[in-house]
């Protein structure tokens, strides 16, 4: 009889002491831990140690405070009737003071907010031209964070954050866009070289022409200090020979400069080979053609 007393008070023992224990249970930081009494919800449990009725209380679930992102991908038309993948990262949060309606309103939190965000984005981008799309990223996603912070409040979770990471046309429109987008930078460099060349040709036509202009007006000076220089020598070889003519002294002038040229031409070590004809009748026609040249400058000069 001892024994068994013995044996049942230390049954009582370890089933005193195990209620104790079971009393008491600890909830982790960012952390909240939902209590039930008989399938029924009773209270929130906080971060640390907490204690509940044993046997008739239970931890029905814990949920994280944490901030959770969830990755959806949606394909979508757009109004120019062009497919595309959306990319969108959404953030939630479970509200501490609504961790009831969290844990108890939804059977598949993620599945039910990405049908929201799926719901959101065809109620905008079908609406949209293709490149008003890719402009208006950071605006889908305001919206979607928008409409899902109005849903999801009422089931506990708040909406930290909605994310549209990209916008993915299909391949062959992607390739079609840079195609334009390179046949539009090569028309604009093909005209900024046609302005280049056209610069540089009216630049050069312009530099020709006056080129010319003051090579022309250098040659008609040149011409003018020989004839000037020829009249001078003429009239003062006529003051020292009074006898000979105009003409004459002309002529004798010619000849001296003629061998004289001869003789510059010859003492060049590159000049070109020069058949000149110097046969007196050619010298007398020489000389009669600069006399004329020299007479019809004198006429338009007077």
């Amino acid at each position: 009889m001892d024994i068994l007393l013995s044996s049942f008070g230390g049954i009582a023992l370890l089933f005193v002491l195990a209620t104790v224990l079971g009393s008491f249970f600890t909830v982790q930081t960012a952390e909240v831990g939902v209590i039930t009494r008989f399938g029924r919800y009773l209270r929130v449990a906080q971060a640390g140690l907490n204690w509940k009725v044993p046997y008739i209380d239970k931890v029905d679930g814990r949920m994280s405070l944490r901030v959770n992102q969830m990755s959806l991908t949606m394909e979508t038309k757009t109004k120019d009737n062009v497919f595309v993948t959306i990319p969108i990262s959404v953030q939630t949060r479970v509200r501490p003071e609504k961790a009831f309606e969290a844990y108890y309103a939804l059977s598949d939190p993620e599945a039910q907010i990405k049908a929201y965000v799926e719901q959101v984005v065809l109620g905008h981008v079908p609406g949209m031209m293709l490149d008003d799309v890719f402009a208006s990223q950071s605006s889908i996603a305001a919206a979607v964070k928008h409409e899902l912070d109005v849903d999801m409040a009422a089931f506990g979770y708040e909406i930290v954050n909605v994310l549209v990471t990209d916008i993915i046309p299909d391949p062959k429109v992607k390739a079609a866009m840079n195609d334009i987008n390179a046949a539009q930078r090569s028309q604009v460099a093909a005209n900024a070289r046609g302005e280049a060349e056209k610069i540089l040709v009216v630049k050069k036509a312009e530099a020709e022409a006056e080129s010319k202009a003051l090579q022309g007006q250098g040659i008609a000076n040149q011409r003018k200090a020989i004839i000037e220089g020829l009249r001078g020598s003429i009239e003062d070889f006529q003051r020292t020979l009074g006898d000979a003519s105009a003409k004459e002294v002309m002529q004798l002038v010619l000849v001296t400069q003629y061998f004289d040229t001869l003789k510059s031409i010859g003492e060049q070590d590159k000049t070109n080979t020069l058949f000149v004809s110097h046969a007196p009748g050619a010298v007398q026609s020489f000389t009669e053609q600069v006399m004329q040249a020299i007479s019809a400058t004198s006429r338009g000069d007077k």
